[in-house]
């Protein structure tokens, strides 16, 4: 009971997650991201080593389409998986298997995959994928947040019966040259996406400050001080 959209930038490279589920602490499973090779996040009924093999395969030089095979035909359970992958080349491929829960699917784009199951309907990873194209040129992390708010906001997750609302959430975008890694989660919130948001909107003012604190300790202040020049 999951949605979450996967993508590259193509300005800047870098690759992210961008998720967000009735399920309780989803972050702990979004380790799919490599700041060189691509982005991968398995879901509906999870096998918790697809993420770990697919980065190892993309590693290597795999296509998007070939890691997803390769893991298909590494399980015994297929049909109950949903896997995207987006490759360093910015291809992108996805599985949805007819044993997720409905509504379940997926919608690709250039450079990037959204996906849902235990959805209120299609209109969602539309949604989603819709919001993440309007945001071109904006930094990947806002595009992912509008993409999974736009994903709610068409209707989000539902059992078929009455909705379900989003209680936990993550945000993972790599590194890039000039732009420092994004890991951030909430395992536990009513609102969780709404909460996700307002979580990067406070610590991304503080990334530059710690990346240059690190490159630079002798001319940082002191983060009190910092945190003043922030007021």
């Amino acid at each position: 009971m999951t949605y979450s959209i996967i993508a590259r930038c193509p300005d800047t490279g870098r690759f992210g997650i961008g998720i967000a589920t009735y399920s309780v602490a989803v972050g702990q499973w979004c380790h799919g991201v490599d700041d060189r090779a691509g982005v991968t996040m398995s879901q509906a009924f999870v096998r918790y080593v697809n993420n770990d093999l697919a980065l190892s395969l993309l590693r290597q030089g795999f296509s998007a389409a070939s890691v997803t095979r390769a893991l298909l035909e590494d399980d015994d359970y297929p049909d109950y998986r949903q896997i995207g992958t987006v490759s360093r080349d910015g291809r992108a491929s996805c599985h949805t298997g007819p044993g997720a829960r409905g509504w379940a699917g997926h919608r690709l784009g250039d450079g990037y995959v959204a996906m849902g199951n235990v959805l209120s309907g299609e209109p969602v990873v539309q949604a989603m994928a819709v919001s993440f194209e309007d945001g071109a040129g904006q930094v990947l992390e806002a595009r992912l947040l509008a993409a999974l708010a736009a994903g709610r906001d068409a209707g989000g997750q539902s059992n078929g019966v009455h909705p379900l609302g989003e209680r936990s959430a993550a945000l993972i975008v790599s590194a890039s040259d000039a732009l420092p890694r994004t890991d951030l989660r909430v395992d536990l919130h009513q609102q969780a996406v709404d909460e996700l948001a307002r979580v990067y909107a406070f610590c991304n003012r503080y990334a530059h400050y710690y990346k240059a604190r690190g490159l630079r300790p002798v001319d940082a202040p002191a983060q009190e001080a910092f945190e003043k020049s922030l007021a």
